[in-house]
This record gives structure tokens, C-alpha cells and sequence, in this order.
């Protein structure tokens, strides 16, 4: 007889090697085929609802790894709520309209001038679309689960026709107004810019300082004494109306040479330094509210530059008398309010100066600097003239510089709702904490949202001007826009005259003879997003507002979740989300920015055609993703052999489970051994642990916990030894059925646990686990812990017995290097123990031998009698020695035993019997 044949060897279909690559595809065609995202909201149908609203990514190009990284994150939430209780849909958007689908048709050679506008956004439509198809196959690779055939697209009429409802809502309100005021301008776009459209780089300006000469002290400074302004933009100084002081601070008036200069006291040793003065003198000290309409002359135009007040000044750099052009500058601006100055802007949209710059007409505004700053030298102006790196805002989609400029826009009020706005942050669950001081200081400093833009891709702004130049914004024609979209959309508005495009019969004052125009500015796509809690929240049956959590990158404090704060609270009141969470950028592994000119771009295609989804799923399960996290080939080398560990894992548990039934074979709990209960009580806390972590978005928690579930309790330990017991011992032997009821229970809850982060390999393991009912594990729920009895005191006592193991262990590898023994089964433990641990010995009713996989094992005595050769670890002193005896030619066994059954003269007697029982 061949004894191998006698072994109950494991016996599975699941493979060892994932092939990921290649068996996801297959996975994800098999959830297409039976529509599992219908059959989970099916199953979950009544319960109740949690809603993670999707941020839409915009639809131009390919992933990235924070597009990994953040539908991931989603899908993890999304996939373990509906296995908690709750029905969770994922309506996953898009983002469409805006200058990036523009310009990649121009660079795609499509010619704007020789179509009509209506012409040129059908194309950016279309090429928006085929992005969409694009993006939306990368994240179903990904695994991302959700209603992809239906999800939310800005562009869409109906999604128009509601964006259209929040602006009207929010100008009946009477929060939208045009006015004249400075916004960020991108002449490189020809467009006005948000906040949100802005990113900070370096940019090396001309540092200037520049006196203006007083010509009405108003008898607090005399006439020829000298302001010093100090300003980095040259090109404003044609601007010039003011220069601001602050009404607290004291300001000199200093004596160098032949002229009088006056500066802010505080900063009159820096002034000094930087001007190389020498042996300068106070001769006058006053306080900068008395300043207060002293008038001086611009430097070489024939008009005043009055002295204003203004809190907005600071000593923190310069003079203290602060360069205010109010066509140029938000705190200028409002100064300028304040003392009724002309809004002066002489810079056009494409950045060149006007002729309200007489001598520098046609100038671009950068290349102006030089011949203004000569302009400076010539007339005795300029007192010093150098160079600096500094910090300058940039057009984030040209990346080139923008610059602060006056024109004719809509914006959205915030300080009219402020407070609310203020409010509603408190109210919010906010994952980092800080979130909610970040947004909370933002929306407290900002100033108004300039929402209107000079493009033409995008939801156009629906307001009419009469014949006299009145605004025309009613519910009527709100209404009215916002059907003509729903039903055609707002192309319609690019194809069609004003007057066909408002309400049949509508009559105006201001428009005696019927004639009307509209306005041509489309909305910031800020807006278009930051409608979708009505757009989508409050029009779609199966979400609702506010949802319960939006999750986005970081940068999307001053974007999504702000501009949704903004048009929500506006139009409801309160905020659209009940929480925030928020996430990090991706870097490489030395903790750079990805870029293709330092070659360190890495794309999640790439990794799923490798490697599989799967190791993305678990690399975002690994890092710490609140933070900025790391990605590498290294990385994920790190990744994907945890992954093997924990796939080895499920292959081993459902390999010893071929031959059971467990509505049959399982044994209660309490029949169990002590071992077998011990194990349980660990995945009862693992349970535990990862349902908490999941509930608070922790799942890094989740990867350590399981992958040391796996790796120790399971890997080191109970399927370690447990091999003794499965392969040798008969078929219903009651150790075997027990510890396939422990491994039973193991690889369920596993499967269940890891489901919403590995959500292919949970349901590859699903369908070979015997006796489930289930076609899909997603379409279960996640163990419960359960109050197991006597868990404390057991898991206090293994735990105890795992260290006297470890020093074991030990012992048996210093012996394997000594050449005492071979395999472990080769040897002999004799152990000299404490009290403690003898006790410990003495209470436990398994197998020693099993238990440190060893053939012999005796407790010689106390450790105060070991011989001096015994290793003295922790708890014990230990002799391992060649164990007596003769190889079992089945369990490998050592013993004196074996050959005394003569039948079976080469096994021991455990395995005779065995063999004579089932064979």
C-alpha cells in the first residue's frame, strides 16, 4: 500500500496564483452579466439609506493614481455599507464643461472661427463623452462598483435645467449681481478665474520702491515731502489712484540728504538698509489717521494719488504706505469704495495696456514693466530697483501668471450669507478634523465668487438685458430657461435671438419696442459641480440631500465641497453633506510630485495590467491616506506579497475543507478544544476590529489586522500544526471536524471582511466555499462579533502559551543550525519551567507534541534544575535533543512505536490504526 494515498491531502480548485491580470476581466464580466450592482440595492432595498455623493472628475484624459486612489477609497465605504445594514447606491458623475475640453480640441486642430459657437460645443460635447467612455472603463478595471450605466454628467439637459433652478433661487435671494470689480484674470485664457482655478509658483518680478511727492499736506506733512511705496508690479503703477496707510501705526518723516521721505516708523530700519541710507534723521513722527487725505502727485501722470486709510496694511514687508491701484487689487478695491475712486483698469482682456496708459498703449502688461520703471528713473521717482523669486499666482490650467484685474462680472455673494455659511461648517463631520478649521478660515477671508467666465464651453449664465440696459433675472424667465435646456439643452441658447428665447408675450418697461439682449458669459464649472446636490442629491430617487458623506483630495476644500457649501446653503440653508472626508496627493516613493520629466509617473493601468486591481486595491488599503501617500514599484512589490500571503491563506483554508459539510460536520463552540476555541475568539476580535476601523474610514487598521490574522494566529500557529490533525488522522476523526469548524468559520468571515477592499478575490473565494447559499459574497453581510464565552481568560492564557512556543521555536532553530536535529519532528523538547508556566502546561488538555510540531516533549522540572546546556529564554530553559525511535512512514512521526503493528510494520501505531480503520 502506497500510505500517501492515505493522507486526507488538501484538495481545492482555487488556484494558487492569482493571474489577476487575466481572471479579474472575467470576474468583472461575470458581475456585468448578473447586473450585481442591481441585485445588491435590490437585496438591501428598505433599508436605510447612506449616500457617499460622487465628486465628478473631469473628463479629459486618462487616470492617475489619485483617481485610483479616491474611487477606491469609495468603493470601500459604498461596498461595506451595504454589507452593514444600510442601502448604499453609488451614482458615480462627471465634471465637463470648462477651458481643458477647449483647448484639446484646438490642439486637436479644430479651428473655433470657421464654425458657429453651437457648432464648436457639440464638438466638446462629443469629445467629452468619448473621455467619459474612457474613464469609465479604467474605473470599472479598477473594480469600482456602481450604477455606471446611469451616472451624472454635467453637460446632460436635465443636469443643466437644474443648475439653472440653484442660480435663480440664488439671485431671487438676491445673492447673484454683476458689478465692476478686481478677479483674478488669466490673459493667457481670456477669462476670469475662481479661486479654485488658481495654483502658486515661482516667478521672479522687479522689486520696486517709488516716491510720490506730497502737494497738499492738509498742515500735517509739508508740501515736497516724499511717500515711498514699494510694489512688485511695476505695470500697476499707471493705475495708481492712493496710497494707503494704516490709521494706527506711526509714520516719520525722515531727513536724508536734501529730501524728506515718509515711511511707517516700524519699518524705518529695514527701509534704510534696503535704500543704503546714511545718517537719515526723524524729523517728524505722526499717526497715519492724520495722514488722511494728504494729497500727492502720481510720479509721471498729471493727477492726484490721495492718501487713504486701510487695515489691510501691515509692516510685515515695504514701507507701510502701500501702491493702491483700485482697478488692480481686491483690498485696493474696496479702499478705493470707500473714498469713491474711479475703478481704473488699463489693461485689456488679453493683457495688453490701454490707451488709459498713456505711453505704454499696446504693451503687454509684463513687458510694460520695463519701460515704466525707466519711465520711474527718468522723472527722479525711483529709489531702488532689484529682483525677486517670489510666489505669484498661476493659471492652473495654462500655468502661467494671472493678474488682478477690474472687469464687468457676475458674482455670487458670500458676505450676505456668510454667517449661515459658517454655521453650516460646524454642523458637519469633518475626517481629518482640520478639515473644518481649513474650509471654515476660507470661507471667513473670501472675498465674493466671481462665477461668470469668458468661454463658451460651459452652462451659459441665463440672464437678459432690456433695451435700457435693465437686468432681467425673474421666475418667470428662470422657469422658463430651465425648461428650454431640459428639453433641448443650452446649446439653445447659442442657436437662438433673446427675444425667442424668453417666455411668449414677455414684455419689459425697460424694453419698449420688444427688443432684448442676453448675456454671453458662461458659469465657472465650480458652479456647474457645486449644483449637483439638487442636480443629482434631491432629482434622483435613490439618493437624497444632505448626503451623507463627500470624500475627495484635499485641494477640494477651496473646490467641490466649498462651491457645494456655497450654492447649498444659499438655496437650503444648511450644508449638502452630513460628513467630509478628505484624502492626500499620490507621490512617489522618495515623496516627489509624479511628473513625465522626472519619469516617475505611475498609472493605475499599468498596474492592472501587471499586477491586477487587486494590488492597487490593497496598496490603498496600506497607506495612510488622510496624509500624502507613496507608491512605487518597490511598494508594490511590498504589496503584492502581503497579498500572496493572505490568497496562500484562503487556498490552505479551503483546501482542508473538501470533505465538509458544515450544516453537517460543524462541532458547537463549546465541544471545541481549548486551541480551536482560542482561534475563534481571535477572528471574533478581528471582527471586531475590522467593523470598527471600516466604520471609521481606518482601513490601513484593516490591512495590518488581517494580514497578522493570516500570517500569525493562522499561518504561524493553528495551520501549522494543525496539518497533524487534517492530513493524518480519519475523516470524521472529532480534532479534524473541529479544526475544519474553526477554519470553516475563518474563511467566511475573511471572505466577508475583505470583500469591500479585495473584491474580486472574495468572491473568487466565494463560490469554493461548501454550503454557501450565496452566488455572491457581496450579496451577504459581515459577521457579527459575537460574546463568545470565556474569550478574556482564554485569550489571556494562549497568548501565554504563544510566547513559551516562540522561545521554543527558538531553541529548535539554534539545535536545525547546530546539526542536532533535521525537521522539527526529528526532535525532543525538555523543557524546565517556572511555576507559572508549569501551571499553565498542567491546565492544557492538547497534544504538546502536535502543538510544537515536535515527536517528543516532557517538563523535566523547575528552571532552577536545568543543566547548564539548556537555553534559558524567557519563560523556560530548554534541551532539544534527537527524539528515539524510527520514522512513521506516514505522519513522519519519530517514535519507539512504530513497526509494532505488524501489518503496518513502518508506521506508528496512531497511523496503523488509522489506515486499518478506512482502508
Amino acid at each position: 500500500m502506497d500510505y500517501k494515498d492515505t493522507l486526507l491531502m488538501p484538495k481545492t480548485e482555487f488556484p494558487m496564483r492569482g493571474n489577476l491580470p487575466k481572471k479579474e476581466p472575467e470576474i468583472q464580466a461575470h458581475w456585468n452579466e448578473i447586473d450585481i450592482y442591481k441585485k445588491v440595492q435590490e437585496r438591501t432595498k428598505g433599508r436605510p439609506l447612506f449616500v457617499l455623493h460622487d465628486g465628478p472628475p473631469y473628463a479629459n484624459g486618462d487616470l492617475h493614481m489619485g483617481h485610483a486612489l479616491n474611487k477606491t477609497l469609495k468603493d470601500f465605504i459604498v461596498r461595506y455599507k451595504s454589507m452593514s445594514g444600510y442601502c448604499a447606491p453609488y451614482v458615480p458623475g462627471w465634471d465637463t464643461h470648462g477651458l481643458p475640453i477647449e483647448q484639446a480640441l484646438t490642439n486637436k486642430g479644430v479651428n473655433r472661427k470657421e464654425m458657429t459657437v453651437a457648432e464648436f460645443r457639440e464638438l466638446c460635447a462629443k469629445y467629452a463623452y468619448e473621455q467619459i467612455d474612457n474613464q469609465r472603463n479604467e474605473f470599472k478595471r479598477l473594480g469600482v462598483r456602481g450604477d455606471w450605466e446611469n451616472p451624472y454628467i454635467t453637460l446632460k439637459p436635465e443636469y443643466e435645467a437644474q443648475q439653472i433652478q440653484v442660480f435663480g433661487e440664488m439671485a431671487k435671494k438676491g445673492y447673484i449681481y454683476k458689478g465692476k470689480k478686481p478677479v483674478y484674470w488669466s490673459p493667457s485664457s481670456e477669462s476670469a478665474l475662481a479661486e479654485a482655478e488658481i495654483e502658486y509658483k515661482d516667478k521672479r518680478s522687479p522689486s520696486i520702491y517709488v516716491s510720490f511727492n506730497v502737494v497738499d499736506g492738509k498742515g500735517v506733512v509739508e508740501e515736497g515731502n516724499k511717500f515711498i511705496i514699494w510694489t512688485t508690479t511695476p505695470w500697476t503703477i499707471p493705475a495708481n489712484l492712493a496710497v494707503a496707510v494704516h490709521p494706527d501705526l506711526d509714520y516719520v518723516v525722515v531727513r536724508v540728504n536734501e529730501e524728506k521721505y515718509i515711511i511707517a516708523k516700524d519699518l524705518l530700519e529695514s527701509v534704510t538698509s534696503v535704500l543704503g541710507w546714511e545718517n537719515a534723521e526723524t524729523v517728524q513722527t505722526v499717526k497715519g489717521s492724520e495722514l488722511e487725505k494728504v494729497v500727492a502727485k502720481h510720479p509721471f501722470y498729471d493727477r492726484e494719488s490721495i492718501v487713504v486709510l486701510g487695515d489691510h496694511v501691515t509692516t510685515d514687508s515695504g514701507t507701510g504706505c502701500v501702491h493702491t491701484a483700485p482697478g488692480h487689487g481686491e483690498d485696493d478695491f474696496y479702499v478705493g469704495q470707500k473714498y469713491n475712486l474711479d475703478v481704473l483698469c488699463p489693461v485689456d482682456d488679453k493683457g495688453h495696456m490701454t490707451d488709459e496708459a498713456p505711453g505704454f498703449e499696446g504693451l503687454f502688461y509684463d513687458a510694460a514693466n520695463k519701460p515704466i520703471t525707466e519711465k520711474l528713473e527718468e522723472v527722479g521717482a525711483l529709489l531702488k530697483l532689484e529682483f525677486i523669486t517670489h510666489s505669484y499666482p498661476h493659471d492652473w490650467r495654462t500655468k502661467k501668471p494671472v493678474i488682478f484685474r477690474a472687469t464687468s462680472q457676475w458674482f455670487a455673494s458670500i458676505k450676505d450669507f456668510r454667517p449661515e455659511l459658517l454655521d453650516a461648517i460646524k454642523e458637519v463631520k469633518w475626517v481629518p478634523n482640520w478639515g473644518e478649521t481649513r474650509l471654515f478660515n476660507m470661507v471667513r477671508d473670501r472675498g465674493d465668487w466671481c462665477i461668470s467666465r469668458q468661454r463658451v464651453w460651459g452652462v451659459p449664465i441665463p440672464v437678459f438685458y432690456a433695451e435700457n440696459g435693465d437686468i432681467i433675472i425673474t421666475d418667470e424667465t428662470i422657469s422658463h430657461v430651465a425648461k428650454l435646456f431640459k428639453e433641448q439643452g443650452s446649446n439653445i441658447w447659442f442657436e437662438k435671438e433673446a427675444a425667442d428665447l424668453l417666455p411668449e408675450g414677455f414684455t419689459h418697461p425697460g424694453s419698449p419696442n420688444g427688443i432684448f439682449t442676453k448675456e454671453t458669459d458662461i458659469m465657472d464649472v465650480w458652479f456647474d459641480s457645486g449644483s449637483s446636490h439638487q442636480g443629482v442629491l434631491v432629482e434622483r430617487d435613490d439618493l437624497q440631500r444632505p448626503a451623507d458623506l463627500y470624500l475627495e483630495g484635499s485641494d477640494q476644500y477651496r473646490g467641490w465641497f466649498n462651491s457645494s457649501l456655497t450654492t447649498a446653503v444659499a438655496v437650503t440653508g444648511k450644508a449638502p453633506y452630513k460628513g467630509v472626508l478628505s484624502h492626500g496627493f499620490v507621490l512617489d516613493g522618495e515623496g516627489r510630485k509624479m511628473s513625465k520629466s522626472l519619469g516617475n509617473v505611475i498609472v493605475p493601468a499599468k498596474i492592472t495590467n501587471q499586477l491586477g486591481a487587486e494590488i492597487v486595491r490593497l496598496w490603498v488599503s496600506s497607506v495612510d491616506y488622510q496624509a500624502d501617500v507613496r507608491i512605487s514599484d518597490s511598494i508594490l512589490k511590498q504589496v503584492s506579497e502581503v497579498y500572496r500571503k493572505i490568497r496562500n491563506t484562503f487556498r490552505f483554508l479551503l483546501g482542508n475543507l473538501a470533505d465538509f459539510n458544515p450544516t453537517v460536520d460543524a462541532i458547537e463552540y463549546g465541544k471545541l478544544r481549548e486551541v480551536d476555541q482560542f482561534i475563534l475568539v481571535r477572528l471574533n476580535n478581528l471582527i471586531k476590529e475590522v467593523r470598527d476601523s471600516y466604520e471609521e474610514y481606518e482601513f490601513m487598521n484593516i490591512y495590518h489586522a488581517v494580514n497578522n490574522f493570516c500570517t500569525l494566529d493562522l499561518s504561524s500557529f493553528y495551520m501549522d500544526f494543525a496539518k497533524d490533525v487534517l492530513y493524518i488522522e480519519s475523516k470524521n476523526n472529532f480534532e479534524r471536524r473541529a479544526m475544519q469548524t474553526v477554519m470553516y468559520e475563518s474563511v467566511v468571515a475573511l471572505a466577508k471582511l475583505l470583500s469591500p477592499i479585495l473584491s474580486h478575490t472574495a468572491d473568487e473565494v466565494w463560490v469554493h466555499i461548501p454550503g454557501v447559499q450565496e452566488e455572491s459574497v457581496q450579496l451577504t453581510d459581515l459577521p457579527e462579533f459575537k460574546d463568545l464565552q470565556g474569550a478574556e481568560e482564554l485569550e489571556k492564557k494562549w497568548s501565554q502559551f504563544l510566547k513559551l512556543r516562540d522561545d521554543v521555536l527558538k531553541a529548535l532553530e539554534e539545535a536545525r543550525n547546530e546539526k542536532v536535529i533535521g525537521k522539527s519532528l526529528t526532535a525532543k523538547v525538555i523543557l524546565y519551567v517556572n511555576d507559572e508556566v508549569k501551571a499553565l502546561l498542567d491546565s492544557l488538555s492538547e497534544s504538546m507534541n502536535q502543538l510544537f510540531i515536535v515527536s517528543g516533549f516532557e517538563v523535566a522540572g523547575s528552571i532552577e534544575e536545568a543543566p547548564t546546556n539548556a537555553l534559558k529564554l524567557n519563560h523556560a530553559a530548554i534541551i532539544v535533543e534527537k527524539a528515539e525511535g524510527e520514522t512513521c512512514e506516514r505522519c513522519w512521526v519519530v517514535t519507539p512505536d512504530v513497526g509494532k503493528d505488524s501489518d503496518h510494520p513502518t508506521l506508528c501505531p496512531r497511523c496503523a490504526a488509522v489506515v486499518k480503520a478506512d482502508y
